[in-house]
């Protein structure tokens, strides 16, 4: 790693003055050093090189700037180097402030920025906080929203950054306040085919909404219809009988023939936790069974290969058809488990989780052999075709 004296001179090649040549070649440099963690802690002990390579992203020369962009995608990567940036070098306002530039040919790279960096909980606070002084959260939404806001960017992960800052109630408040209708207008780009990171984060931003039981009743009524939005990517071809179609909402009925599933696994996963939070008060409960969504789920787990998807599918199943919690019990997310009780639940989880750690391992085992099988097949039907040929 760099010594001080060659820290020193690397910083002084980085101001506004010097040749481009030179700068640039300086920029390239740290670029390759943030691309591993032993680079990212060395520039966390040198806020000074941050300060200039901040500076720099204002810079004459689009490689330059990339390159500075690119420093601070790697950096913000790394949890360690968080507080450095938001604090002493204090990137969020400016960065914020070029997202709403509609020209701004760097706001992928923002936006990946504020998603790195709104992951965890502490950081997350200050995104939001100076967020709200600055465009504030209804401009971002309105940013997401609107299609080709930014002709150089697609923006694809201010879906993400959504779901991140929607860990905190502040954040989900907004997000399901009445008067706005905002929410409603992230449900559509749960099928945004165009892009798995836009579609997850919003997915992720309704889940987390969810974690919220008393605005349940909001969500599963007609003034938002969030279900429709949840099953739907889960829904398949299949054929089911008339009498299993009319209890379905009207969008999951009679669904066409090349109809297609979610198919990121991560997505699927995430719907069903979604619906399973759903069915944490009685209210909810009884609105799932109403829609008939059971018939969804059992063609969706005939076709699930996924173990980790299946499990959270047979969760949501048994939830639905199993026995009311008894009186008292009703809202799941209420109930007090005691701390014996709640540790076996842990360790029943853990066992789960290792079991289906080890079933995935056997199906991967079982697909790579199968591979092997096909493969050497191959070969001799075409060592046979060769033999025919001559």
């Amino acid at each position: 790693m760099l010594s001080d004296s060659e820290a020193a001179e690397l910083l002084s090649f980085l101001t506004p003055n010097t040749r481009p040549d030179v700068k640039g070649q300086a920029t390239e440099y740290i670029l390759g050093l943030s691309g591993n963690r032993d680079g990212c802690r060395f520039l966390r002990t040198k806020p000074d090189l941050l300060a200039a390579l901040f500076a720099l992203t204002s810079d004459p020369s689009i490689a330059i700037v990339k390159d500075c962009y690119y420093i601070f995608v790697n950096l913000s990567a790394d949890e360690t180097l968080h507080q450095v940036l938001v604090a002493d070098v204090k990137i969020l306002p400016v960065f914020l402030k070029n997202l709403e530039d509609p020209e701004y040919p760097f706001s992928d790279q923002i936006c990946t920025i504020l998603s790195n960096l709104s992951r965890h909980n502490k950081t997350c606070k200050t995104v939001f906080k100076v967020l709200q002084e600055g465009i504030g959260l209804a401009q971002l939404v309105e940013i997401f929203c609107t299609e080709d806001f930014n002709k150089k960017a697609k923006l694809h992960y201010l879906g993400p950054l959504l779901s991140n800052l929607t860990q905190l109630p502040e954040a989900r408040s907004y997000i399901m306040d009445k008067d706005r209708c905002v929410i409603q207008r992230l449900l559509p780009f749960t099928q945004f085919q165009a892009s798995v990171v836009r579609r997850g984060g919003v997915i992720g931003t309704l889940r987390n909404c969810c974690f919220d039981h008393t605005h349940h009743e909001w969500l599963l009524s007609d003034d938002v219809d969030i279900l429709p939005f949840l099953l739907l990517p889960l829904a398949g071809p299949e054929e089911l009988t008339e009498e299993e179609n009319d209890g379905l909402p009207v969008d999951l009925q009679y669904l066409p023939e090349d109809k297609k599933r979610e198919e990121d696994p991560d997505i699927r996963k995430m719907l069903l936790e979604t619906l399973f939070l759903l069915t944490a008060t009685k209210a909810g409960r009884q609105t799932l069974k109403d829609k008939n969504i059971y018939y969804i789920l059992r063609e969706f787990h005939k076709g699930e290969k996924d173990v980790h998807v299946s499990a959270a599918c047979e969760k949501l199943v048994q939830v639905l058809i199993g026995d009311e919690p008894e009186q008292g019990m009703e809202n799941l997310m209420e109930v007090e488990i005691p701390e014996d009780v709640e540790q076996k639940l842990k360790e029943a989880d853990l066992k789960e989780q290792e079991e289906l750690q080890k079933e995935e391992e056997r199906i991967r085992q079982e697909e790579e052999e199968e591979k092997k099988k096909n493969s050497e097949a191959e070969g001799t039907d075409k060592k046979q075709e060769d033999g025919l040929i001559r």
